[in-house]
């Protein structure tokens, strides 16, 4: 996984992994590898949601 991709490029890859592994014909070494990356996938997006939130969050003007 290349570290520099957007967060869309890195959900769209991983919507890719998850139809190779609904696909009932994949080989399982093929598909353990798949879900290795599919997991480091969901990790990458996860943090990136989380970072995004936090710097929205940090924008919101406080209540009084």
């Amino acid at each position: 996984m290349e570290q520099n991709q957007s967060f869309e490029t890195m959900l769209k890859e991983l919507e890719t992994v998850v139809k190779k592994l609904e696909n009932k014909d994949i080989e399982l070494d093929a598909a353990v590898s798949e879900y290795k990356k599919g997991i480091e996938l969901a990790k990458a997006c996860y943090d990136m949601l989380e970072i995004a939130e936090q710097v929205l969050l940090k924008e919101q003007p406080e209540k009084e």
